[in-house]
């Protein structure tokens, strides 16, 4: 059995991790809250860009465009995974992990044998774990979530894009945890290049609960673009892509915040029973002693009396 000083000492220690988790689950019940805010604030750019491009959409033929083609022959792809930068967040990374590499076996199989797949791994997290595996990496964007910016969400476009038109990869799929609640992230592996023509008829804010019919009030209005509809497309493609990145990092740095206030509620909540227990043990053994040296004295009693 421990001695009573050992007892109090892992006491001690379990007290101050207990102050450390409930502490990080403060910070990130605080960093959770700026998180969805962020996420509110973008939604109403977001409705208004797909608004725009499906009025476009009633102009052109946007499958035309290089960046809503379907390529017959997928020779090259590209993963954008996103994870943390730091752990402590329960399985959070683990899980979006796992449903990276399903997916990389289920549709990308055949390109990372013929070594035509790239990873763009965001987060410290996905990093580590692509390169340590042998896959090709295409940029390095470890700690973006130190200084999340919606110019950070550009870079990632950018480079996407430009690989897709140069013939580096011929389909973009984008791998994060979407928010749900604090306890629940759903887990999403979606396209981005070439678009999805449908992508335009998704509902963006739950807050447009009667969208079908204000889409078809503006569909009886005539609209005039200036410079001209082609022009005003080349100009929002871009945007719309950049946003799509930009929802993905949010969704993901609101899943991680939410995960992690999760894992350290439990870890204070393990830590206060296992003080419970700490307590109890250190309490017998104290009582052990105590009767112990209670029985040395009454014998050593007994012992000179009978002297």
């Amino acid at each position: 059995m421990a001695s009573l000083r050992d007892i109090r000492t892992r006491i001690g220690s379990v007290k101050n991790t207990q102050q450390i988790t409930r502490a990080m689950k403060m910070v990130a019940a605080a960093k959770l809250r700026r998180a969805q805010e962020r996420i509110f604030s973008t939604r109403p750019y977001a409705f208004k860009i797909r608004e725009m491009i499906g009025h476009l959409r009633q102009r052109l033929d946007v499958t035309s465009h290089p960046l809503f083609e379907a390529r017959d022959e997928v020779e090259g792809a590209l993963l954008i995974v996103v994870t943390s930068d730091r752990g402590l967040a329960g399985a959070f990374n683990t899980n979006i992990l796992k449903v990276a590499e399903a997916t990389i076996a289920e549709r990308f199989a055949a390109q990372r044998d013929a070594g035509r797949l790239r990873i763009v791994a965001v987060g410290r997290k996905a990093h580590e774990y692509f390169g340590k595996r042998g896959f090709t990496l295409v940029g390095d964007f470890q700690g973006l979530f130190n200084d999340l910016r919606f110019p950070r969400a550009g870079e990632i476009t950018d480079l996407a894009v430009e690989g897709y038109l140069a013939g580096e990869w011929d389909v973009v799929e984008v791998v994060y945890n979407e928010f749900k609640n604090t306890i629940t992230q759903n887990r999403i592996a979606e396209q981005l290049l070439p678009i999805p023509a449908e992508a335009f008829f998704t509902p963006v804010m739950e807050e447009a609960a009667d969208l079908d019919t204000a889409a078809g009030e503006a569909d009886e209005v005539e609209y005039i673009f200036e410079p001209s509809a082609e022009v005003l497309l080349e100009r929002l493609i871009p945007e719309y892509l950049q946003y799509q990145l930009w929802r993905a990092l949010l969704e993901s740095n609101a899943s991680e915040q939410g995960a992690r206030m999760v894992a350290m509620d439990n870890a204070t909540t393990n830590a206060g029973e296992l003080l419970k227990d700490l307590k109890l043990t250190y309490n017998r053994a104290r009582q052990a002693a105590i009767t112990t040296e209670i029985i040395e004295i009454s014998s050593g009693a007994e012992a000179m009396t009978a002297g």
